[in-house]
């Protein structure tokens, strides 16, 4: 953690339910909040980044006893083998990842809620209603589809259950007022705006108390007052933002520090299906506890297949490892968020990856690379020429660089890798233009020659700055071909905010022939 006094960007994905391995719809959240929190680096901004494991709950225990194992020892398992190994080869630069079965969670949960039942947030009830373990989420009747009489999740497609329970209630209902108000002032709090109206209707159509308690099983942060019952998984899941940066910690203390740091979350990235909670119920917690709500809420779209969410439980779902074996890592992180606007629905298509694969990265940006390296060694002995200036490059960098930046921190990805391919193609189409090769057959030519393989070097240089976020591994062989190492430093230290100064690279710097960026694809079978 940074030692400045400025607030950090805290950005967290959504504690993903650890009943079985992730799929690339898990993938693509923690991808999203990798790249923007790696962007607001090279911004110079202090960041914190969060993820992590929800491990409590029916859905658990009941897959666990499926396994023949006990729970605690099933989610172990899940995240030593199959979460943390999938982050780490996607490159994810997490700060932190909580599990919700860790002490400092348990316990801060427990005095968190302690806080609420002392102020009079929280009463005894009894709870009769539908209940999906799937979603473990209590269900209105308003939301279940009927087939063949059967009253079922329209997210599972499975049956409900109905629950008849003497439980702890928190007073959800107090909150509605309050959150219509917020999000009508703040429309930025919850985006994109079609998130915000649909959590503006839910509320305007009246909020009832939530149950925050379960009485018929053991597997959860036991109700500090009432060790009979554990709390409600997401009541307890929820609270993962707040106690992984210190909440209820004495503000003397580390983890108070901590909190006064990061506190309020910058972004919460979370999938529109668990958008009520995010916008809704832990707003709600946090305004019962005197504490700042999140300052941005954003739900973004669902991967479909088939026309379908993507799902385990409906044998849909893509492990990461499908695509990347055959793609490789920064392919997937550049296609997902190049190719699905952030907030839609999208679907993944084997065709179309193929083909932006090969027009945008192999024949845009690594031929570029390749071409460029090639043509120095070839025409300058390896080392790059004297500084110069195109005036149409330096003005077309100028105007990506400012886009991107705009786009990006809007969470608008696709928007900012366009902006940034956009000046790729005009690289590209620049190179075409001028036509080294030709140059290079008459010597009176060398001087324009050399301007033209600086101005291509020194556009390359901005584009490893700029894709460093999308595709860090790429670009770092990028950056080494170039020389910029040694003359720059590292290509993390880049600010965006002087991107876009012409003439970084200096010359004599030492250009070198990497392997190919892209490599052409294999069929895939």
């Amino acid at each position: 953690m940074s030692n400045v006094s400025d607030k950090s960007f805290y950005l967290t994905t959504p504690i993903y339910y650890v009943n079985d391995a992730p799929h690339i719809g898990h993938a693509y959240t923690t991808v999203a909040g990798d790249v923007l929190t790696r962007w607001h680096r090279q911004r110079g901004e202090s960041v914190w980044f969060l993820t992590g494991t929800d491990e409590h709950g029916q859905k658990v225990m009941r897959t666990a006893e499926q396994n023949n194992v006990a729970p605690q020892a099933w989610v172990d398992r899940l995240v030593a083998e199959a979460w943390k190994p999938n982050w780490e080869a996607l490159n994810i630069a997490n700060d932190d990842f909580i599990r919700t079965t860790e002490k400092r969670h348990t316990e801060r949960v427990q005095k968190f809620l302690q806080g609420l039942k002392d102020s009079g947030h929280i009463y005894s009830g009894k709870y009769e209603g539908p209940y999906c373990v799937g979603c473990e989420e209590f269900k209105l009747p308003g939301d279940l589809i009927e087939s063949n009489g059967e009253k079922l999740c329209p997210i599972h497609s499975k049956p409900i259950e109905l629950v008849n329970e003497e439980n702890w209630f928190f007073k959800l209902s107090d909150f509605a007022a309050p959150l219509i108000e917020h999000y009508k002032k703040n429309p930025d709090a919850c985006q994109p705006e079609s998130a915000r109206n649909e959590v503006l209707s839910f509320l305007e159509g009246g909020v009832s108390d939530l149950s925050i308690s379960r009485s018929t099983f053991d597997w959860g942060i036991p109700v500090p007052w009432d060790t009979k019952q554990v709390v409600y998984v997401w009541f307890d899941a929820l609270l993962n933002y707040a106690t992984a940066v210190g909440l209820t910690d004495a503000a003397d203390s580390e983890g108070g520090k901590m909190f006064a740091q990061t506190w309020p979350a910058d972004v919460h990235l979370v999938g529109k299906d668990i958008l009520r909670f995010h916008a809704v119920i832990w707003p709600a917690m946090l305004m019962a506890a005197g504490l700042a709500v999140p300052k941005k809420v954003f739900a973004h779209g669902w991967l479909l297949v088939g026309g379908e969410k993507m799902s385990k439980s409906k044998l849909t779902g893509i492990a990461p490892s499908d695509i990347t074996d055959h793609f490789g890592v920064d392919a997937f992180r550049y296609y997902f968020l190049r190719a699905i606007p952030f907030g839609s629905d999208g679907s993944f298509s084997w065709e179309d990856m193929s083909a932006r694969y090969t027009s945008e990265l192999a024949n845009d940006f690594g031929n570029l690379a390749s071409r460029l390296a090639a043509m120095i060694e070839k025409y300058c002995d390896g080392n790059l020429p004297q500084v110069a200036h195109d005036k149409g490059l330096e003005e077309a960098l100028s105007n990506a660089a400012s886009k991107a930046d705009e786009a990006m921190c809007a969470l608008d990805f696709q928007g900012g890798i366009n902006a940034i391919m956009d000046f790729c193609k005009r690289v590209n189409g620049y190179v075409t233009e001028k036509e080294p090769w030709i140059l290079a057959k008459d010597p009176a030519n060398k001087v324009v020659l050399e301007e033209v393989l600086y101005n291509t070097a020194e556009s390359l240089r901005a584009l490893a700055v700029l894709l460093n976020s999308v595709m860090p591994a790429t670009c770092e062989i990028l950056w080494q071909s170039l020389g910029a190492q040694a003359a720059l430093g590292d290509l993390g230290s880049q600010k965006i905010s002087s991107v876009a100064t012409w003439g970084q690279l200096p010359a004599g710097a030492r250009v070198t022939k990497t392997p190919v960026l892209f490599p052409r694809l294999e069929s895939a079978e």
